[in-house]
């Protein structure tokens, strides 16, 4: 079992990276509509979704669905923390509460 946790857990690592690569892409000006949508940025996001949702159904082969929504919820903390690396955003009160209690409001849930 701790395989497929750590399989879902690397399917929400992929696609925290894949929602950071959409918003690099949707910070470029781009030259016309087709290029919004059809450039590298945009394309390598959509593939590493893909990719993501592989994933996800291959872990859920070996887990209750019952655990998804607690490992799923460590995007929302993952993309807080890259977004800090990447893109330096500030880290504010309101956002860690906000992270934090979606966390809480799961585990509160799962329990």
């Amino acid at each position: 079992m701790n395989g497929y946790i750590a399989l879902l857990v690397l399917s929400v690592a992929v696609a925290s990276v894949s929602q950071l690569l959409l918003k690099a892409g949707a910070g470029r000006s781009h030259r016309g509509f087709l290029a919004e949508y059809c450039n590298p940025w945009t394309l390598g996001a959509y593939a590493l979704l893909l990719c993501s949702t592989l994933l996800t159904v291959a872990a859920f082969k070996g887990l209750a669905f019952k655990n998804a929504p607690v490992i799923e919820s460590l995007g929302y903390l993952f993309v807080l923390v890259l977004s800090r690396l990447f893109f330096r955003e500030k880290i504010t009160r309101r956002k860690l509460a906000g992270n934090l209690l979606i966390v809480a409001g799961v585990l509160i849930f799962y329990l």
